[in-house]
């Protein structure tokens, strides 16, 4: 039984060693010791050393729960006989403590005959392609993850730009307030940035993250985009994100300053267009004589139309009451108050025309976004 047991371990052994024999590999990581969410770089190259067979690879890194992996660079050559391949991946730990990363690779055997009859057939995927597969065991990479300091809500080198379109406003103007963080580091999930208060009414869009990769790891841009309306003056406080930088082990902060706000109050009359102002009440009931003499224009008008028109079935609909009140409105600062008065996100994208229209530099068709808007109801 030992002898047996002695010959099939001596049988793996030699199985491994011929294995190793056809290529060469090397997987390192920037470091093994790190912070939680700090990014760190994996490198992973395998190199074909034995020229006597057509070498494919297929490698991956394992799913787990325990980290983010995404591919930054690879350079790969697949060149008969000298196959070679080179990739660059980013890694964040999800969790504190020992992490350990598994690996996939599957060594792919062939020859030239194979290939040529494979390449006859105008087909590109390699993994259709006719070979003699074997998986090989990589060593795991073992990595020992420190917690942050407590209070850190972003993790690397960020940092902080703003902008306000302006700190004088009518009441419930809208003011435009726009956040950006830039840099490297775990992507800022950073929720209430701006707090919600009494003195003011706070709408928010979801973030906006842009990245782009490279063989030193992910830029990130987050834009953070708010709109704040008020009946008074009032100030927003000084927000302060603390932020850590793994590489240099150090806190800091971020600071958008406090902003004073003047909100100048609106005389009511002047939201109303006058000349759509009725004339007062006469006390002589004129109006009123009028007014009887419309609708029974109206009444003869309308039962006359019936009796000239086959009756046809139709769907009874109630009118929404939003859509008078986005009728009669006669310019886009008054429709703009109304919209933001329904406090709902489907006119969400409308406010926003309105707003580039009235303080920045957009165009708009003031009955075309009427319509726009009255198709959402």
């Amino acid at each position: 039984m030992k002898h047996s047991l002695g010959r099939i371990i001596l049988y793996l052994l030699c199985f491994t060693l011929l294995q190793a024999e056809d290529f060469s590999y090397g997987i390192t990581a920037s470091k093994t010791k790190a912070y939680l969410h700090e990014p760190l770089l994996l490198t992973v190259d395998l190199n074909q050393t034995n020229p006597d067979v057509v070498l494919l690879f297929q490698f991956d890194i394992d799913k787990d729960p325990d980290y983010q992996v995404t591919p930054l660079f690879a350079r790969n050559d697949d060149t008969l006989h000298h196959t070679k391949h080179h990739n660059v991946f980013q890694l964040y730990p999800l969790k504190t403590g020992d992490i350990t990363v598994h690996f996939t690779l599957l060594k792919r055997i062939t020859n030239d005959e194979k290939v040529r009859y494979f390449a006859s057939g105008d087909r590109d995927d390699f993994k259709k392609l006719d070979t003699n597969d074997f998986p090989v065991a990589l060593p795991p990479l073992k990595l020992h993850i420190k917690p942050l300091p407590k209070g850190t809500q972003l993790v690397g080198d960020f940092h902080l730009d703003y902008s306000v379109n302006t700190h004088h406003a009518k009441m419930d103007e809208p003011v435009s307030v726009k956040i950006t963080l830039k840099g490297k580091g775990y992507p800022p999930h950073l929720k209430h940035l701006i707090p919600q208060s009494k003195a003011y009414t706070l709408f928010s869009e979801k973030p906006r993250t842009a990245t782009s990769s490279g063989k030193k790891g992910i830029a990130i841009q987050t834009t953070y985009l708010f709109a704040l309306s008020a009946k008074n003056s009032f100030t927003l406080p000084e927000i302060k994100l603390h932020a850590f930088d793994p590489d240099k082990e150090k806190s800091y902060i971020l600071t958008l300053p406090k902003q004073h706000f003047d909100i100048q109050p609106v005389d009511k009359k002047s939201l109303v267009d006058k000349r759509n102002i009725p004339p007062l009440l006469q006390t002589n009931l004129v109006w009123l004589k009028n007014l009887f003499g419309y609708l029974m224009a109206f009444a003869a008008g309308y039962f006359t139309a019936r009796l000239f028109k086959l009756p046809k079935r139709s769907a009874k609909k109630t009118k929404h009451p939003l859509e008078e009140k986005i009728q009669n409105t006669k310019d886009a600062k008054t429709l703009l108050q109304l919209l933001m008065a329904t406090d709902s996100k489907k006119f969400a994208s409308s406010i926003e025309n309105l707003e580039k229209h009235l303080y920045g530099d957009g165009t708009m068709n003031l009955k075309k976004i009427k319509q726009d808007i009255l198709e959402k109801i």
